[in-house]
């Protein structure tokens, strides 16, 4: 299957695409301006301008090239008694197209193609609609990005406050551990005062031990020598 010439294909096939432009082409020329897509709106411009350039002859076998297209004879009517004859002093150029930004939803790029007119309004009123088509989608960027940074600033002192309440937790839980080994330790410490008079008292009772064991060698030198005694009388 042969491709196109220029752009991608519309639709699934050539014979869709081909009816594709003819109804997008009868719209134009029906209402002057239609707002489309800008692959549609490129792949329209030469269609439209053939039918021109053929409305502008006026002869029959034009008129039967564009009902081969448009099927509508009201429309073809209007082409070859008001279009035509306009740009009958023109060779070229008898269409317009102006982006007009994004379309909400899939973000495709959108733009509006038209018939030229006589004088400069009606561009103005187009780049004026483009105009206002961007400063909306700018204020909804602006409005999105602001929104994202003040989620972000409220995770963050989200963040910051549990960091602080988790400290203070910490410290809390500390502090009672503190308290709680303090009836402990001054248990402990009463147990040592208690037991410290008592080992001072062994520590007394020691070099008395001590004494006495001292003298017990004497006493057993002193009981030898009683029976020595006794001897002698």
């Amino acid at each position: 299957m042969p491709k196109p010439a220029k752009g991608p294909r519309l639709g699934s096939g050539p014979a869709h695409e081909r009816l594709l432009l003819g109804t997008l082409a009868a719209q134009l020329i029906q209402h002057g301006r239609i707002r489309t897509t800008v692959t549609k709106a490129k792949r329209l411009r030469p269609v439209a301008e053939k039918l021109i350039s053929a409305a502008k002859k006026g002869d029959l076998p034009a008129r039967r090239r564009v009902m081969a297209v448009i099927s509508d004879k009201s429309v073809v009517h209007h082409l070859f008694t008001e279009i035509g004859p306009r740009f009958a002093q023109r060779d070229g150029g008898y269409t317009r197209i102006t982006k007009v930004g994004v379309r909400k939803g899939d973000n495709s790029s959108m733009a509006i193609i038209e018939i030229l007119t006589e004088g400069t309004p009606a561009k103005r009123a187009v780049v004026s609609q483009a105009d206002a088509i961007l400063k909306a989608a700018s204020k909804r960027d602006d409005a999105k990005k602001a929104s994202a940074a003040r989620v972000a600033d409220r995770d963050s002192n989200a963040k910051k406050i549990s960091e602080r309440i988790a400290s203070r937790v910490s410290a809390a839980v500390s502090e009672i551990e503190v308290e709680s080994d303090a009836p402990k330790k001054a248990t402990a410490k009463k147990a040592a005062a208690k037991k410290a008079p008592a080992k001072k008292a062994a520590a007394k009772k020691a070099p008395a031990k001590k004494a006495v064991a001292k003298k017990a060698p004497a006493k057993k030198a002193v009981a030898k020598k009683a029976p020595a005694k006794k001897s002698a009388k």
